[in-house]
């Protein structure tokens, strides 16, 4: 069977020296000496000031609604992961879905003012498969408006905007580090609040609100992380460039052997550089793509529809709401296998697969 995803894993030694120094300290958890090296390490790789590593990308996105203190409605957007929404659900707030643009498939930002009433108090915004949202002009419309911005951007590790990391806009950025992700720490999230009170206010958020010995400054959770996830990362940190080299040629290796299949892409942020965190192709047709699926698992290829239903329609908790671009595409996208110790021979066999529908 090729999955359709498969974790990567350092040498197995370089994890095991870190696990031999934790036995010794038997310092488990509660920001050890790894988890705060972890944090300082990732700052200099992503070029952000300020980042917390916490149990993971949902607790992130939860301790960033609760930290800047967001009530009645919060614009996102229906082609995300189901946490995207969840959270705002969980956290108290309405989610008001706005429909996405059909080429970069993130929210459309010439929709969101259409969607503001007086009860909005954000926007959420998924950069969906790490390709950045309109971040200028979600920006330009918080301003005018008086919103606070949080961008989801579980997929956007290391992708950068204009120069500067995708992790510096908005109010508040998060980040998945499932091991599912490009990079990984088993399990485990960031957040990157953009100035000093906010990290200090998430800093005892992340830590049940606890300011000192006996004494307390926020309502908190444990959003702590233990030193075994914090060395994972660790190690991970090290073949990053290995890791993004390896996706790149395997991208490019799908772009030329699927160049005479008919299908689209997302269309990338021309001022962003890529992760190469997915290869999703945007098929005709669900009856195209239903096709395409059932022949590659046919021949033990796995795929899947990464966002499908869309969370306008599909979510137990909320009432059902037509997105004419999402529900196009949500049926119509589907994401081929893409994982560091894929072969480019076997990218080319799944290719051909596909080229026989």
């Amino acid at each position: 069977m090729i999955l359709v995803t498969q974790p990567f894993l350092p040498p197995e030694e370089e994890y095991k020296k870190y696990i031999s120094e934790i036995w010794e300290r038997n310092w488990l958890t509660n920001m050890g000496p790894l988890a705060n090296e972890l944090e300082e390490k990732l700052k200099t790789h992503l070029g952000v000031e300020h980042l917390l590593f916490v149990t993971n990308g949902t607790v992130a996105l939860q301790m960033a609604i609760k930290a800047l203190e967001l009530k009645g409605e919060i614009i996102t957007t229906p082609f995300s992961f189901v946490a995207t929404t969840s959270s705002i659900v969980w956290e108290g707030c309405k989610p008001v879905f706005v429909d996405i643009d059909k080429n970069s498939l993130n929210i459309d930002p010439r929709k969101i003012e259409a969607a503001i009433t007086e009860r909005t108090s954000a926007i959420l915004a998924t950069h969906v498969y790490g390709n950045p949202c309109d971040v200028e002009a979600i920006e330009k419309i918080a301003q005018k408006h008086n919103l606070k911005v949080i961008y989801d951007g579980a997929h956007a590790f290391g992708v950068q905007v204009n120069g500067k990391s995708i992790f510096e806009y908005g109010d508040i950025s998060t980040c998945s580090l499932h091991a599912t992700k490009l990079y990984h720490c088993i399990e485990g999230g960031l957040v990157i609040p953009n100035h000093s009170e906010l990290n200090q206010k998430l800093k005892y958020i992340r830590n049940f609100g606890i300011s000192g010995f006996d004494s307390f400054a926020e309502l908190g959770i444990n959003g702590k992380n233990s030193e075994f996830h914090a060395a994972m990362g660790l190690v991970n940190l090290n073949y990053i460039e290995k890791i993004h080299q390896k996706r790149e040629a395997l991208s490019e290796s799908y772009d030329e052997n699927l160049k005479d299949f008919p299908h689209q892409k997302p269309v990338w942020h021309s001022g962003a550089t890529q992760n190469y965190a997915y290869y999703p192709i945007l098929l005709e047709s669900e009856e195209v793509l239903l096709k395409v699926k059932e022949k590659l698992e046919a021949n033990q290829i796995q795929t899947r529809r990464y966002f499908y239903p869309s969370l306008a329609t599909a979510l137990p908790y909320l009432d059902p709401r037509e997105m004419e671009v999402t529900d196009s595409v949500s049926k119509r996208v589907l994401c081929l296998p893409f994982y560091f110790d894929l072969e480019e021979v076997v990218v080319k066999r799944i290719s051909e697969v596909i080229k026989t529908i």
